[in-house]
């Protein structure tokens, strides 16, 4: 099988201290060998990419406008659909697994997406308050790698 994709979810606009906790995330997953799907923009979406990038790894933003331009610049491979919002079900989709780092509504759309599809979800650095089937909490960016490649899809 090939390599794992995992979608990282959260803020667009994020605290330091998120920011901080995404890029390590980014780093331990390109560690891991995954590939990191995201929205594609700033926030946790830009942190992310960048640590998984700084970490030699492969990043997928799946853009809510219609222009590849648009992305942060950490992103290696750009996906322009033009459906905003909508474009939330295409990155969790793409992940067999997704990681919320924080977050609010949005976030909590793409949490509920991806339950509805069946993928794991693992929420790290607070965000929604979500519990249910298929939904765990990571104290780390290392405890959520491990949880979201051993319950990956």
């Amino acid at each position: 099988m090939s390599a794992k994709q995992i979608a990282v979810v959260g803020a667009g606009r994020t605290q330091p201290e998120l920011a901080e906790l995404a890029e390590t995330l980014g780093r331990k997953l390109a560690e891991a060998g995954c590939t990191v799907v995201c929205g594609g923009l700033g926030g946790v979406m830009e942190a992310v990419a960048s640590g998984a990038r700084h970490a030699g790894g492969i990043t997928i933003g799946v853009l809510p406008g219609e222009s590849r331009h648009e992305a942060n610049p950490w992103i290696a491979y750009t996906v322009a659909t033009g459906v905003g919002h909508a474009r939330n079900l295409a990155v969790v989709a793409s992940g067999d697994a997704v990681i919320a780092v924080g977050g609010g509504w949005g976030t909590a759309s793409e949490i509920a997406l991806a339950r509805k599809l069946g993928r794991p979800v693992v929420l790290l650095g607070g965000g929604p308050d979500i519990r249910g089937d298929g939904i765990v909490r990571a104290e780390s960016a290392e405890d959520a790698v491990r949880l979201a490649l051993e319950l990956a899809c």
